[in-house]
């Protein structure tokens, strides 16, 4: 498969970038600042917000994935998500592609039935507007008609500590985190690659949210 994945640098795209090559698909790899170390794939400069360029980069591809992030200590963080989130959906209408997965934030999942862990009063506040952002989002994303698209909550612990590297197995939900035997939503940055390269490989997901757990 051709494989656009915007925010290859980052921690979450630069995993699914390691996990895709590894399969051998074609992956036009798109940054702000490229790197170039990985022969095997496409690198392409561009920036969320600039509809044009994105289009262009993202042409003549199967699947696109977002990883975008507009960065944890960015004071501007909500704002400069959705917009960055809805110029990659326009960018990717644009280019013709249909497909397109989006990393979101596990903020959004429901931890009881009108209640979302982002509105916890538990919620970490470093995190609330980030989290508020990529929830904001999916709902704007329900609306999209024309696109076939995806969006994934990661777990509520997925970040670099966790130390079970790739094991290639996880538990998928939907709306409601997914919880280990330990009443744990866990899972490390190399299995959520593997979860995002199984769904660009399979398509099971069509029009809604998804989350994934050990």
């Amino acid at each position: 498969m051709k494989i656009a994945i915007i925010g290859a640098t980052g921690f979450v795209g630069s995993n699914i970038l390691n996990e895709l090559s590894n399969r051998n698909h074609e992956i036009t790899a798109i940054a702000r600042n490229p790197k170039y170390e990985n022969n095997a794939v496409v690198w392409k400069k561009a920036d969320a917000t600039d509809i044009s360029g994105l289009t262009e980069a993202l042409k003549g591809n199967d699947v696109v994935i977002s990883a975008y992030n507009s960065g944890w200590t960015n004071p501007n963080l909500y704002d400069d998500f959705i917009a960055g989130s809805k110029a990659i959906q326009e960018a990717v209408k644009k280019s013709g592609v249909k497909r397109l997965i989006v990393i979101g934030g596990g903020g959004s999942l429901f931890v009881a039935p009108d209640l979302q862990a982002v509105d916890t009063p538990d919620f970490p506040k470093e995190y609330y507007a980030g989290a508020s952002a990529a929830r904001d989002y999916l709902n704007l994303i329900k609306e999209e008609k024309e696109l076939d698209w995806a969006f994934f909550s990661p777990a509520f612990e997925m970040h670099a500590g966790i130390t079970s590297g790739r094991t290639g197995q996880y538990r998928l939900g939907l709306e409601n985190p997914v919880f280990d035997a330990d009443n744990r939503s866990i899972l490390s940055v190399e299995d959520l690659a593997v979860v995002i390269a199984d769904e660009t490989e399979n398509q099971k997901h069509h029009h809604v949210r998804f989350t994934a757990a050990y």
